[in-house]
């Protein structure tokens, strides 16, 4: 797919790499777990069966847990509107759009590709923002189905979801198995233990891979959205609004969000989370507003 929004190549480069060293791990993994398991078919299907499910269904799984319904012209014309306008500057195809019915202010974008494309809005945010505002949000989202990024963490964050289902099932393995005998239960414990150490080590490893890129890809998104509405300051006024607004959400009502960190246009952290934001999968609002603040001095606006 070909649009206006400009070809960012290190972000392609970051993703073409993380994929590639994604991958080794996987087959690394893979090929530890038949060594370990014994059935290299079991394995395989399981694996591969998982990862064609979160291919192909990522936009479904995203909208339900997050309890998002698509939604026509007729029931959110102005939301529509905007989107509209944006493809249209963009030369893109429009997404479908969706909106959750969560007071957690915030958006995101998922499916496979261009023509599967979703853009979600939470009632939050529309109660929020300013049509300029939230025109800078939806260009940032439309930015990450344009640069292909959004199917590529899809991808990417597999890894990390098998190697933690893999720790799980070892784990409660280990601690509900019975009816065997001793020795049988050494070596089944001695078994479990190094599943359970393997996938921990792939899970840490491709966390650290995935959180980096992304940090990037937001990076990325911003500045393009700012280019091809023009108004960095706009960008900046929604990421400070929504940031400050999160900020105040009850911790409880973000936990079911945090699973989604990684899609959102800010991450649903609540306060005091110094230590999560070490490991955040997006920069720090400081850096993203200096970003906003270089760009507006480049096209000759004022600073946000």
């Amino acid at each position: 797919m070909r649009s206006r929004f400009a070809p960012d190549r290190q972000l392609t480069a970051r993703m073409g790499l993380t994929l590639f060293l994604l991958g080794l791990l996987y087959v690394v993994f893979v090929a530890v777990l038949i060594v370990l398991l014994k059935s290299w078919v079991l394995v395989v299907v399981i694996a591969a069966g998982l990862l064609a499910a979160q291919y192909w269904f990522s936009d479904r799984i995203a909208l339900f847990a997050m309890h998002g319904r698509l939604v026509t012209p007729e029931e959110q014309p102005e939301l529509h509107g905007v989107i509209d306008r944006l493809c249209a500057i963009a030369d893109m195809p429009k997404p479908q759009v969706a909106v959750s019915g969560m007071d957690l202010p915030n958006a995101f974008a998922t499916g496979r590709n261009a023509d599967h494309a979703v853009v979600c809005v939470t009632t939050g945010l529309l109660r929020r923002l300013e049509p300029e505002e939230l025109e800078g949000v939806l260009a940032h989202e439309l930015s990450h189905v344009a640069h292909r990024d959004v199917a590529v963490i899809t991808i990417a964050s597999f890894l990390g979801v098998i190697a933690g289902l893999m720790v799980r099932f070892a784990f409660y393995s280990q601690l509900f198995g019975g009816g065997r005998d001793r020795r049988e239960d050494q070596n089944t414990a001695a078994l479990l233990f190094a599943v359970m150490a393997v996938s921990a080590l792939v899970y840490a490893l491709s966390f650290l891979l995935i959180r980096a890129l992304s940090r990037y890809r937001e990076l990325a998104a911003d500045r393009a959205a700012a280019l091809l509405t023009g108004r960095p300051s706009a960008l900046a006024s929604a990421l400070t609004k929504v940031t400050g607004d999160i900020a105040r959400i009850p911790t409880r009502d973000l936990r079911t969000a945090q699973a989604f960190n990684a899609f959102f246009f800010t991450p649903a952290l609540g306060p005091g989370s110094t230590v999560a934001n070490l490991f955040s999968t997006h920069p720090t609002l400081e850096r993203r507003l200096e970003q906003l603040g270089r760009i507006s001095a480049e096209l000759g606006r004022p600073a946000p």
